[in-house]
């Protein structure tokens, strides 16, 4: 893993320089998802038969998953990961609650209201990954948002497994029926995205008006080239993680935790930011003994050794904030003698986890919050998924005739100076006496 000394004026161009992002090929991802979503609008379920065919080594029998085969999966279910699964809905389920927003109305003037309410959207295609990793823990974070912001049509899609006779993992189906979720599909990819936007009536499937979720770069790049078809939550790429932390910090878990997000592809990104020279190199050290014991050990190893991971040494805790603002990463740590202080200059991540004891992978399952984040830079501008990315605010202007007078002939000042008379005329008219 490479080590770097920032000792100069920190800059957006300077950190993009020095930590880059893996390099992928957009180019090439969206020629080829390109052709993909004009094969599924065109050719419908002939062209998800070739696809799964090709990308899944196996053709579904049913592309729309049979009840029966939800019902099988939960009865099925290993009972410590139902227990597991089940104990993170209750809590998504709490904090979404919490998180719904509150409708308003404002008194202008005597009869003149403005209301504000929010309305779900009509329905929503939720997409779980299922190629390097089976995510269970995305069927949560993307369905128990959309329950409680009633969203009235919430579906599912997943690659279709070969060793599972070309359905979904199961696991991701039982977690799909323990929400009563029973419109579930085996369609993977960008194909997915695809099949979401424009509907395939030859399954069932109806287009739906949101797809959220993350995925492979070509599910970001269809999200990315349908956004004028659907709405989307963001355009989730690898997973990230920067750690903000000072010499008291435990090198172990500092360590434990770069790991774990690096396991997820060989494109995550893993960040130290430090003031502690000592603390980089116990933190290899610790590298070099968690690594050769880890499961996803090559994967792992690949996405340390990227361009997009390294260890940086800076002036102080200051200009870690300063790189960490600008990087603004999809999971930050701040692992620190005082991470509140800290917390208070932090204006760009997709969530933060305050202290020893909140690491990324409490985050990624039974925190409460929601995993699917922001990333690429893009918590800049953009949150993370949570219960109000399926909630539409919505003004209602109420105004009676004595309160519309009021500002009547303002009205027509206005629309005289933008050289549109016709809207002040729409107002004066409703108060021409009768003849």
């Amino acid at each position: 893993m490479r080590s770097l000394v920032i000792s100069q004026q920190i800059t957006q161009e300077l950190v993009r320089n020095l930590i880059p992002r893996a390099a992928i090929n957009i180019a090439e991802a969206t020629d080829v998802t390109t052709a993909i979503i004009a094969e599924v609008r065109n050719s419908g379920v002939a062209a998800l038969k070739e696809h799964s065919a090709k990308f899944d080594g196996v053709i579904p029998e049913n592309f729309r998953v049979p009840k029966a085969a939800l019902e099988k999966a939960l009865r099925e279910l290993d009972s410590e990961l139902r227990i597991s699964i089940e104990t993170a809905i209750e809590r998504v389920k709490k904090v979404s609650e919490a998180g719904l927003p509150k409708e308003f109305s404002v008194e202008l003037a005597n009869g003149a209201f403005v209301h504000q309410r929010y309305q779900p959207v009509d329905s929503v295609g939720l997409y779980v990954p299922g190629g390097k990793a089976v995510y269970p823990s995305s069927v949560v974070m993307n369905a128990v948002a959309a329950l409680v912001a009633k969203v009235p049509r919430i579906a599912i899609a997943s690659p279709a497994q070969k060793e599972f006779d070309g359905l979904p993992h199961p696991s991701i189906l039982a977690t799909a029926e323990l929400l009563e979720i029973a419109e579930v599909y085996a369609i993977g990819g960008a194909s997915a995205v695809a099949a979401f936007a424009y509907g395939v009536s030859d399954i069932g499937l109806e287009p739906c008006r949101m797809v959220t979720g993350p995925g492979n770069i070509y599910v970001a790049t269809a999200k990315r080239l349908l956004r004028s078809e659907i709405g989307i939550d963001s355009e989730a790429g690898p997973s990230e993680i920067l750690i903000i932390a000072d010499g008291a910090a435990d090198a172990r878990m500092v360590a434990a935790d770069l790991i774990s997000q690096a396991e997820h592809d060989e494109n995550a990104a893993a960040v130290l930011v430090t003031d502690s020279e000592q603390l980089i190199v116990r933190v290899e050290k610790e590298i070099l003994l968690l690594s050769k014991n880890t499961a996803n050990k090559e994967r792992v190893t690949t996405a340390l050794n990227g361009q997009q991971s390294a260890l940086v040494l800076v002036r102080d805790i200051e200009a870690a904030i300063e790189v960490s603002n600008y990087y603004a990463t999809e999971h930050l740590e701040i692992m620190t003698s005082n991470p509140r202080e800290v917390l208070a200059k932090i204006s760009n991540a997709g969530a933060v986890f305050l202290g020893p004891y909140s690491p990324v992978s409490l985050g990624d399952y039974l925190a409460g919050s929601n995993h699917v984040l922001p990333t690429g830079e893009q918590a800049k501008f953009g949150p993370g998924l949570g219960v109000h990315s399926f909630l539409r605010p919505q003004q209602i202007i109420d105004y009676s005739k004595s309160a519309l007078e009021q500002v009547a002939n303002q009205i027509s000042v206005f629309a005289e100076n933008e050289g549109l008379p016709a809207h002040g005329e729409a107002v004066q008219i409703r108060f021409e006496k009768e003849n």
